[in-house]
């Protein structure tokens, strides 16, 4: 039996973020709007071996701390995610991310007559009415939304 390991160098301070959904590591950099344009290192691994499911995703990002709008995110795109906080080379905080029952000021309404497209700078509110399928609704124009298809703010 062949071992494999993978070989990610450490992170001193930062974010690391795994058991992405596999294929879903790209769709998070997006919806957090990590692009390395700051100069922060990021490492990305996609389609990493793993016990739990078949294959992961995993990114570390350097000097980035992440918020509570963007563990919402995550928790959208890769409800199994775990959110691991390091400070000087140790973790110091581990988090589950969760699905909240509202989302806001994330995504946009894809409904180009809804009041959050106009020029009211009226900011989205989503409820999710099936977790299980990643289904939202606009609060205000009603309109169903697939997670799969939504465009962030």
């Amino acid at each position: 039996m062949e071992q494999s390991e993978l070989m990610v160098r450490r992170i001193k301070e930062g974010t690391v973020i795994d058991h992405i959904d596999e294929g879903k590591g790209i769709q998070v950099l997006d919806a957090l709007r990590i692009d390395g344009k700051d100069g922060s290192l990021i490492t990305i691994a996609l389609n990493v071996p793993s016990g739990k499911s078949k294959k992961k995703d995993i990114i570390k990002v350097e000097n980035k701390f992440l918020k509570d709008d963007d563990t919402n995110k995550i928790a959208v795109i890769a409800p199994k995610a775990t959110i691991n906080i390091i400070k000087n080379y140790k973790l110091i905080e581990k988090r589950r991310v969760s699905l909240p029952n509202e989302i806001d000021r994330i995504f946009r309404c894809s409904n180009p007559d809804c009041i959050t497209n106009s020029a009211e700078h009226i900011e989205s509110v989503m409820d999710l009415i099936d977790k299980e399928s990643m289904i939202l609704k606009c609060r205000y124009c009603a309109r169903i939304l697939d997670v799969n298809e939504i465009k962030y703010n």
